[in-house]
């Protein structure tokens, strides 16, 4: 039955929504409080990940976390400041950092990335201009420390089903013949692809308005009306928008939408920063991650991207930290030494934030509060990567269908 569907958020995931309920003919409105051409799943490292298993919540992190707050261009840090969200999501944080927790999520969060990259694969078929490629990821390392945690992170994809190779210092050489690469070793995750976001967001924008999704951009939403535990429109300065169904996917601003619905979304905003090189005489050919600093690189067709960073922060903080990007550009440098890159000209630094759980899972599926509210966001890093999937699986909530995998663990109800 074709349903009108009102979906706020135009990132990959509100994007994703759109085009897997416009395919399946619902009526659809697509609501953004900015342009949807200058958001986060723009300006990300474009990477599909089924390698990253493990959720930000894991034992250890915690640890590291505190070591790492103490350089200003470390790749983790925490704003702190006197808020009760920040505590509540500290202390869920803290609750979720275990070994149950990670053992329990692990299978969740391949059956959908992989789902997700199958989708992506469906979507190359139908537009090479997305860029997509399979060439798997890269963890490079300097340290035997880091060594062992990436050797034992494979193990585990491993026993999965991912496949998975353990390089050494010349291995990796070998396989790199983009540039020279300093490092002690490797895991190749060769499961893992990537693509170029900006061409995907163009490609998704234009097929959901070849199949009449409606945008409505630079338009806020004010206030969300609700009439017997069901919303019928929500508010905004060009006038009420009404629907039978309601997607809250504005990654890090769905707690202030929520909140008005009645429910308690524990969800902050991780500040990154990226910034990308046009052009280079001399770029890697494998996606990688220098795993020292944690920085994302990324061949995007003759352009290289670099990302790193997670600042846990609020939508209002909109300063670019210098000093992390200095991080990222430094170890840029000690992992490719011939390529010299140069810190990036204030026009060329890009920040975006993502939506973080405390317990690193997304947040999909009805709400038990508002009978015709979906909530999808709360992804983290893994935004793009997730995003074909989650936007399937909102399609099938909606065309009261069979969800595709299992969802039972990203309720947006769930207990910390």
């Amino acid at each position: 039955m074709e349903k009108k569907v009102v979906i706020i958020g135009g990132g990959i995931i509100g994007l994703s929504c759109a085009y897997y309920l416009s395919q399946e003919g619902h009526q659809v409105t697509l609501i953004d409080r900015g342009k949807i051409d200058h958001g986060c799943s723009f300006g990300n490292a474009g990477m599909i990940v089924p390698s990253h298993v493990i959720p930000l919540a894991a034992p250890g992190m915690i640890a590291q976390g505190m070591r790492w707050m103490l350089n200003s261009k470390s790749p983790f840090y925490v704003k702190p400041r006197l808020n009760k969200e920040l505590f509540s999501w500290g202390r869920n944080f803290y609750r979720s950092a275990n070994a149950a927790h990670v053992s329990r999520s692990m299978p969740a969060l391949l059956e959908l990335s992989l789902l997700s990259k199958q989708l992506y694969r469906d979507l190359a078929e139908k537009s090479t201009e997305i860029s997509y490629e399979e060439k798997g990821l890269l963890m490079l390392f300097q340290s035997d420390k880091v060594a062992k945690e990436e050797t034992h992170a494979g193990e585990i994809a491993k026993s999965l089903g991912l496949e998975v190779d353990f390089l050494s210092k010349e291995d990796v050489q070998q396989l790199e013949t983009g540039t020279t690469v300093n490092a002690i070793g490797g895991v190749h995750f060769k499961s893992d692809a990537h693509l170029y976001p900006h061409k995907l967001m163009f490609f998704l924008l234009d097929s959901c308005r070849k199949n009449g999704v409606e945008f409505k951009e630079e338009t806020e939403v004010n206030s969300i009306n609700i009439q017997n535990g069901k919303i019928n429109s929500v508010s905004t300065l060009s006038g009420e928008i009404s629907g039978d169904e309601f997607v809250i996917a504005g990654g890090s601003w769905s707690p202030e939408l929520t909140k008005q619905l009645g429910i308690h979304l524990s969800l902050l905003a991780g500040k990154g920063y990226s910034f990308t090189l046009l052009k280079p005489s001399e770029r890697p050919k494998i996606p990688s991650i220098l795993c020292e600093g944690k920085v994302a690189v990324t061949p995007m067709g003759s352009d290289l991207r670099f990302g790193g960073t997670m600042e846990i922060t609020h939508v209002r903080d909109t300063k670019i930290n210098q000093k992390r990007l200095e991080g990222i550009v430094e170890t840029a440098n000690s992992f490719y030494p011939n390529m010299h890159v140069e810190f990036p000209k204030k026009e060329d630094q890009w920040y975006g934030f993502r939506p973080c759980s405390p317990d690193g899972l997304p947040y999909i599926g009805r709400s038990s509060k508002v009978s015709n509210a979906i909530i999808a966001t709360g992804h983290a890093m893994m935004g793009l990567s997730l995003g074909p999937a989650t936007g399937a699986i909102v399609s099938s909530i909606i065309s009261d269908q069979k969800s595709p995998v299992s969802i039972d663990l990203f309720h947006p109800d769930r207990r910390f």
